[in-house]
């Protein structure tokens, strides 16, 4: 059975398909020999069938997420369920969900249990769990990454249809490129981290694993929600430009010298691939010195963060020292030697290398690199966990310090058959336009999904773009005069076409602008601009403009309509009428050599 949500939902509206049939049709898995370790606790089948027969009566028109099962990293809370962060010790059952975890049932979904993790989320292996190593989806002697292990895989393995994870140094999205799945690590603040066992709670953020990157969005579009119990928590910000979406992008490509593949071919020949991919999608490859990147990331474990490692558990820790895996007791063990001075000196480090690499970002819609380098078997792991741990970490440990959003996605298979992945990373709320170039690439691949074939393609609720769109028809037209009162307020011209064939154009008496003035027959397609520019400045631009023209509603060719500029029409009497000329510039040019 295809777990993908838009499959679900289409069976549920038809009628081929109940929540209850789901559940009875996942259980001999779910029930089955954890052969993968993907499960710390699993709801009881009654509970299940309680949450499906709950949604009786119920219409997924209503539901975003009506039937669609998911589960929930052991760190963060589900009421009924023990939440262990991977150390039986330290173990509490809680009374409620978690926010997000709230947020999802409230929107029709269905929890199916807690999966398995790196003890504490310290680790990007997966190895590290007193329930067992998780094993690689693909090949059970392979690790499946980490710390989110157990999520990856049971998306991975057709157990889920989506899993949330979290994420401080990669958590979410390693797994993920080790599984053939989407890892989405959201803008910090945008998931609340309400019954959340956290590991750096300043950097931490809860993650969605997918089969698609579309699934992912729908998702986030439920789970981010303001928490006013969480500090940290923020309002959903609308992402701007639409680099996913659009016809032609920017992306930065580490330098040859600076990519890492830990001496894999084969995912360096696939990295290559995914480059040519991008451009083919109309990315425009811009070179990018990853280094100061590179460099902010070993602030995290070899500066004071790890401290905050202990703080999130000082007192579990400090009462029961001999609980935790050795690896991980050496781990948060190591906090004791920072002082509240390195904090500060180390935070002044890392502002200071936010400004070096948001300027580096700053001519850029996003960044395409691995995921991780390459992939190691589990005994390779396990005899040298901290080296090769940290090369797991090469391209994702600083993306939580620098607060940017990032999504993992599928980019093909080495010869052994072990999956690859890539990452597209950007500057903080821009998870829409990432999620969405993120679907282009995925379909370009044409990969599997996980274990099962590439669902079909679909459209599901969107992010907020916080964008307003405006068409223009004279001086406001790109390389015309009033061209920079558009790209001083950030605006980027997103279309060159027509408006629909009911408007007359004049040149205004003043030979600087024309008028556009809608008419009930007798019109003609003008030709035309839309500009995209933040819903901030919006009103700063239309302040600006003069009488007699505005800011009214405008028909595309298409038949869609826009913010555009319109003529008041007693302003036309004396003026020129130019509709035959098609256009403003038409018209300038026309007028130029004396026509």
């Amino acid at each position: 059975m295809n777990l993908d949500i838009a499959s679900l939902l289409s069976q549920y509206r038809c009628g081929a398909l109940t929540p209850l049939a789901l559940v009875e049709a996942l259980l001999p898995s779910l029930e089955a020999p954890d052969e993968h370790r993907v499960w710390i606790s699993r709801l009881p089948a009654d509970t299940l069938r309680d949450y499906a027969r709950a949604l009786a009566g119920r219409s997924p028109d209503d539901l975003p997420l009506y039937g669609i099962p998911f589960a929930i990293k052991d760190n963060i809370d589900l009421a009924g369920l023990p939440t262990t962060a991977g150390c039986r010790e330290y173990a509490y059952t809680p009374e409620r969900h978690a926010f997000v975890v709230q947020r999802l049932i409230d929107a029709g979904a269905i929890p199916l249990g807690k999966t398995n993790l790196d003890q504490f989320a310290t680790g990007l292996n997966g190895t590290r769990s007193p329930w067992g190593a998780c094993r690689n989806a693909f090949d059970p002697a392979y690790i499946a990454g980490g710390s989110s292990s157990g999520s990856a895989v049971a998306v991975a393995l057709g157990l889920a249809s989506f899993a949330l994870g979290t994420d401080t140094a990669g958590s979410g999205r390693v797994p993920a490129a080790f599984n053939n799945i989407v890892g989405h690590k959201p803008s910090l603040g945008w998931l609340s981290a309400t019954g959340l066992v956290p590991a750096c709670r300043s950097l931490d953020t809860l993650s969605v694993f997918a089969l698609t990157a579309e699934d992912a969005e729908a998702v986030l579009t439920v789970a981010a929600a303001f928490d006013a119990a969480d500090p940290f928590s923020r309002p959903v910000a609308g992402h701007g430009f639409d680099f996913g979406s659009a016809p032609a992008f920017r992306v930065g490509i580490p330098r040859a010298n600076q990519l890492n593949f830990f001496g894999n071919a084969e995912t360096e020949r696939l990295f290559g691939e995914a480059v040519a991919r991008i451009q083919s999608l109309g990315g425009q490859c811009v070179e990018l010195d990853l280094q100061p990147f590179l460099d902010t990331a070993r602030l995290l474990y070899e500066g004071p963060w790890v401290a905050e490692r202990h703080a999130a558990i000082r007192d579990f820790f400090d009462t029961h020292p001999e609980a935790p895996l050795p690896v991980i007791r050496e781990i948060i063990g190591g906090a004791r030697r920072w002082s509240a001075t390195d904090a500060y000196a180390y935070g002044y480090r890392l502002q200071a290398a936010k400004r070096q690499c948001d300027g580096l970002l700053a001519a850029l819609d996003c960044v395409l690199m691995p995921t991780a380098g390459t992939l190691y078997p589990i005994a390779e792991m396990e005899a040298d966990p901290l080296r090769l741990n940290a090369n797991l970490g090469y391209y994702t440990n600083f993306m939580n310090l620098l607060d940017y959003a990032a999504t993992a996605l599928p980019a093909g298979f080495q010869k052994d058959g072990l999956p690859f992945g890539v990452t597209l990373f950007a500057r903080r709320d821009q998870d829409g336009p990432l999620l969405r170039l993120a679907a282009r690439m995925q379909r370009a691949a044409g990969v599997t999904a996980g274990r099962g074939p590439l669902p079909e393609a679909w459209s599901p609720p969107r992010l907020p773009g916080g964008q307003v769109r405006v068409a223009v028809v004279g001086a406001h037209l790109s390389g015309l005069p009033l061209n920079g009162q558009l790209t001083e307020r950030g605006a980027r011209r997103v279309a060159a076409t027509r408006t629909a064939a009911k408007y007359r154009f004049y040149a205004l008496p003043d030979g600087k602008r024309p008028g556009l003035i809608q008419v009930a027959e007798g019109g003609a397609a003008i030709a035309c601009e839309v500009w995209e520019m933040p819903l901030a400045q919006f009103g700063s631009f239309v302040a600006g403009i003069p009488a007699p023209l505005g800011i009214g509603k405008l028909e595309l060719e298409d038949g869609s309509q826009v913010n555009g500029f319109i003529c008041e029409g007693l302003a036309v009497a004396g003026a020129r009428d130019i509709t035959g000329f098609g256009g403003w510039r038409a018209w300038l040019a026309a007028r130029e050599s004396g026509g």
